[in-house]
């Protein structure tokens, strides 16, 4: 083989090399866009075990109206979402209760500005197991309760039977609700029965003919019953007509949380839950529609 046919060859192979460099660089080029897209077109919204069923419900539709999209949706209570919100691992955070003092002064030093976004309305059910005969309490006798000055049914009309008081973990929005609006700022009693999540509650009370619980409207299925609450002005039920109409004493607005104003898919996503499509979906899940 001549020198001139030696060196042709080598550049042939060279160039064949290159090519193909190319094409691979091309290759890497577009999966690397294709990666930041997928990335771009996915959020992790997280928080409530409350609005947990809502956004479940919103997230699916929306997907599937906009196939090319990810909404990731967990629970674990309002400050695991906060919390989340608040280190910049999530793009919504799901609440029950408005963010505190210290954690805003937590996300602002975390150069997280938290913006609240009211997204439906919802009502808290205290509860019961479906054989207790007690229909109603008053606030006082459920903060007696649940403080622990009152420890057997027979002490507010019922059976003689030892009550088994449950509520929520120090995480949920719910939990610290009802300390303030119930409890009064009463520590819940020692003995109590700390459930991680809703569902948990109503499991437990369906099963239990002494428990007492609270959940939110939405959960109130069969196995429990809710009972009419008088906070003065006589004993109110919860149900869809008393709590919209504000005359249900435990009535409360439900929360999204974001780092400013959303942008991207988080505000596309909102948009969706906050438009007469997105609003008729909270009213089928069993909340209530702000707009």
């Amino acid at each position: 083989m001549s020198k001139n046919i030696q060196i042709y060859t080598v550049l042939s192979i060279l160039l064949v090399g290159l090519t193909f460099l190319g094409i691979g660089c091309i290759d890497n080029e577009n999966g690397s866009d294709e990666q930041i897209t997928t990335e771009e077109r996915s959020i992790l919204i997280k928080g409530s075990d409350t609005v947990l069923p809502l956004s479940q419900a919103e997230a699916e539709e929306f997907m599937i109206n906009d196939p090319d999209t990810s909404v990731t949706v967990v629970g674990g209570g309002s400050g695991v979402g906060i919390a989340a919100l608040i280190d910049g691992e999530v793009d919504i955070a799901m609440a029950s209760r408005n963010m505190k003092d210290s954690e805003i002064e937590n996300a602002q030093n975390n150069g997280i500005d938290p913006v609240l976004h009211i997204i439906a309305w919802d009502g808290i059910a205290v509860v019961v197991n479906p054989e207790n005969p007690i229909s109603e309490l008053t606030f006082d006798q459920v903060r007696s309760i649940y403080n622990g000055d009152i420890k057997n049914w027979k002490e507010v009309g019922g059976e003689d039977r030892i009550i088994t008081t449950i509520t929520r973990d120090s995480s949920s929005g719910t939990y610290g609700y009802f300390q303030d609006n119930v409890l009064q700022g009463d520590e819940y009693r020692a003995d109590a029965l700390v459930q991680p999540a809703t569902g948990a509650i109503v499991q437990e009370i369906s099963h239990n003919k002494g428990a007492i619980g609270y959940i939110g409207f939405a959960y109130l299925y069969d196995s429990v019953k809710g009972l009419a609450l008088n906070e003065g002005e006589g004993a109110v039920y919860p149900e869809t007509e008393t709590i919209i109409s504000g005359t249900y004493p435990l009535s409360r607005p439900l929360y999204y949380y974001t780092d400013g104003e959303p942008t991207g898919l988080a505000k596309e996503y909102l948009d969706f839950v906050m438009s007469q499509e997105g609003q008729d979906i909270i009213s089928d899940v069993g909340y209530f529609p702000v707009v």
